[in-house]
């Protein structure tokens, strides 16, 4: 039952996610890639405790998977953003 559940929720959070983000100005997209880094932690905390829970396999590696994907958001969010802030500094301003 449990992996019913959680198959919903992906399936859902997929389609919200492509919803969300083919609606974002790209103005807008650096500021809001910060905040979806935020959330994408929170993300990989709830997704290490699914993990651990003792259930069925499938549970386990629809955990794993949510770990790895959490994880590939945050790493290349944080990448974006850096690279798009450091189109806004002037030369001879940092690294």
């Amino acid at each position: 039952m449990e992996a019913i559940y959680l198959t919903f929720i992906l399936i859902l959070s997929i389609f919200l996610g492509f919803e969300l983000i083919s609606k974002i100005p790209s103005t807008l997209h650096t500021a809001l890639m910060s905040g979806s880094n935020a959330i994408s932690g929170i993300t990989i905390v709830g997704s290490i405790l699914i993990t651990g829970v003792k259930g069925t396999p499938f549970i386990t590696i629809l955990g794993l998977l949510a770990v790895i994907f959490a994880t590939i958001n945050v790493v290349g969010g944080y990448w974006v953003t850096d690279r798009m802030l450091k189109m806004y500094k002037k030369k001879g301003e940092g690294k």
